[in-house]
């Protein structure tokens, strides 16, 4: 007859929780990562900034919740001409605090170049990108600025 051995129930708590952590440590679910708390300033030059496709709400500020380093946040913005020339789009950034948070931290659009008509909106992706390497960053703010520059005639 095969003989069999009582263990403590300490003991089994510790092989249990050992067979836990192999399994999340090779299923790559036990990682550490940092995250960035971030937010940022709109600031408008002829032309209207709005957070919702009526244009009746305006934007000056977005939230970009939480990015972890190595990845990115999309927010979607409307901008009108609020002019009565054909208007076009360009962003710029600044202001970033910590000063070097734009050598890590990047923001890019689909918009830049973009001719609006008198009185024509559009919707705007906003894409908020992280560098893997900017773990010692944990919180950042920017402003940024949408203007409409008149067309030559």
């Amino acid at each position: 007859m095969m003989e069999m051995r009582k263990i403590s129930t300490g003991a089994a708590i510790a092989i249990a929780a050992t067979g836990l952590f192999m399994t999340l440590l090779t299923t790559g679910l036990l990682m550490s990562s940092q995250t960035l708390q971030s937010n940022g300033t709109v600031t408008a030059v002829n032309v209207g900034v709005y957070s919702d496709s009526g244009c009746t709400q305006n934007c000056t500020s977005i939230d970009w919740g939480t990015i972890a380093p190595g990845n990115s946040s999309t927010r979607t913005i409307y901008i009108k001409n609020i002019g009565t020339i054909p208007m076009t789009l360009s962003m710029t950034t600044g202001s970033w605090v910590p000063s070097n948070a734009n050598t890590y931290i990047s923001l890019s659009w689909n918009r830049g170049g973009t001719v609006l008509s008198a009185g024509q909106s559009i919707s705007a992706t906003l894409t908020l990108s992280a560098s893997s390497s900017a773990g010692n960053i944990t919180s950042f703010s920017f402003n940024m600025t949408i203007t409409g520059t008149e067309q030559a005639a």
